[in-house]
């Protein structure tokens, strides 16, 4: 695998260890030391509620990135309790990135309503410019009209018709072409939320893509599909805390194998049908 190691590992520092609470008192939290990311790709997997997001977000909060969300960081209500679990933790980098981007699934709807007001803010401004300067010369009315002209132009060079404009899953891979960048760190936390399989594969390719191009990525996910990477670190997370695995051992392939080899057996214990 291709790509680049700038985070090398979370340490939880042992000052932390009386801490109480939410999201201390999560198993995989107390237990935590060290988490090392020796690959260049890392996946954590889990079921709901096992830790894998709110550590996730902690370490987005430790990295200090940008947001793809409703808000910074540092300002997010919901992350609060995040941010104290990320003041607890210490970083070792082989190379500090600012580079990339934090998102959470369920923020990115917050981005495409801002990304729309802002559009629609530009495209107002620009209208009532070109009625203020409708009898200036030519050379005028275009100086006045350039800024907001070309930050419109900007904004549909990058999304295109808008991501609130296109479906969930095409806005998701929209975002992810125009937003990823070489040698920069990702924290994804469950990418897969808007994507069909098909465009499941596509965000793979893009991964790949990256990869080669000296990129980090930390992915909380329950996609069997995302999870295939090749060569990537995949920890499970559960009661028991944190230990590497491989995707043949994953509970969430073993199950996804057996529902597609016979879903009728499954639909049959549900009480779906006779």
């Amino acid at each position: 695998m291709l790509g680049s190691i700038h985070l090398r590992s979370i340490t939880r520092r042992s000052s932390a260890t009386e801490r109480r609470g939410f999201p201390f008192d999560v198993p995989v939290i107390r237990s935590l030391g060290t988490l090392t990311f020796d690959a260049p790709f890392t996946f954590l997997v889990g079921e709901n509620g096992s830790g894998k997001s709110t550590l996730l977000e902690a370490i987005a909060g430790l990295a200090g990135l940008p947001t793809v969300g409703a808000a910074p960081i540092e300002h997010d209500p919901t992350l609060a309790a995040q941010r104290a679990l990320a003041a607890t933790l210490k970083a070792s980098w082989s190379r500090r990135v600012r580079r990339g981007f934090f998102l959470r699934a369920e923020d990115f709807f917050g981005f495409a309503r801002r990304m729309a007001e802002l559009r629609a803010e530009m495209e107002r401004e620009h209208a009532t410019k070109a009625e203020e300067y409708a009898d200036t010369s030519p050379l005028t009315r275009a100086l006045a009209l350039a800024p907001t002209g070309s930050s419109l132009a900007a904004l549909r060079d990058r999304y295109g018709a808008g991501v609130d404009a296109q479906s969930h899953g095409e806005s998701f891979l929209a975002l992810f072409r125009s937003r990823f960048v070489p040698g920069g760190l990702y924290l994804l936390d469950e990418p897969e939320a808007a994507l069909s399989p098909q465009s499941q594969l596509a965000l793979l390719a893009m991964f790949a893509d990256m990869l080669a191009q000296d990129a980090q990525f930390i992915v909380a996910t329950h996609s069997p599909i995302l999870l295939a990477l090749p060569d990537a670190c995949i920890y499970e997370f559960d009661s028991d805390g944190i230990r590497r695995t491989q995707w043949e051992d994953l509970e969430h392939v073993a199950l996804t194998r057996a529902f597609l080899q016979d879903p009728a057996a499954f639909t049959r214990r549900l009480g779906l049908q006779r």
